[in-house]
């Protein structure tokens, strides 16, 4: 139970525009112990994370339809620690879902999984060349599913890195700060030794 309840932290956000497929990938997500987000297409994915106001503001485009918080499934307070999207999708391709992804500030650490029922090498090496972590084909097996674990840990280890890199940040200031002392408190004594002569 401590494995099942250590793995249920982590949220994968699955994108395919195929009912069965997407069902398919769920229950194996699931089964794994991992909290599931499934959406039906590209757009959807990025109105769940939250990216079509940024990308709208960042375009300026007057044409594309502006979206508020008020009508989309943003959910701010839930994290999603890895996405997995099918390749061929209508409107957005899970190319292009991966390139929006990796483009944002926000979201690049996001661990991205391709799956795809062709076997299509170039398709492929552009997909992990454009940052995808894995890619996975169709149909998804629980061998797949445990692959993901490694890139989930890795996603979390990003998370608290910061945290260490201000922490040992403060501990060499504080070092800093204590040698400055003890070069002032000797420069101090030495003068006050040279005085005495």
């Amino acid at each position: 139970m401590g494995m099942a309840a250590a793995e249920a932290q982590f949220h994968v956000l699955a994108v395919d525009d195929s009912l069965v497929d997407r069902k398919l990938i769920e229950r194996l997500l699931k089964t794994s112990s991992y909290q599931v987000t499934a959406v039906d297409s590209g757009s959807k994915a990025l109105e769940f994370l939250g990216l079509f106001e940024e990308d709208d503001q960042l375009l300026g485009d007057p044409d594309s339809p502006s979206v508020s918080p008020k009508n989309i499934n943003h959910q701010p307070d839930l994290e999603v620690n890895l996405i997995i999207t099918d390749y061929c999708m209508p409107g957005m391709t899970g190319y292009d879902l991966l390139r929006k992804i990796k483009e944002s500030k926000s979201l690049r650490d996001i661990p991205v999984v391709i799956m795809s029922s062709e076997n299509v090498p170039s398709r492929i090496n552009r997909c992990l060349e454009e940052g995808a972590d894995e890619f996975f084909l169709k149909p998804v097996q629980m061998e797949d599913v445990s692959k993901l674990k490694p890139h989930l840990m890795k996603s979390k280890a990003k998370e608290y890195q910061p945290n260490i890199n201000k922490r040992k940040g403060m501990e060499e200031n504080q070092l800093s700060d204590q040698r400055t002392r003890t070069k002032y408190n000797d420069l101090e004594e030495s003068c006050l030794n040279c005085s005495s002569f």
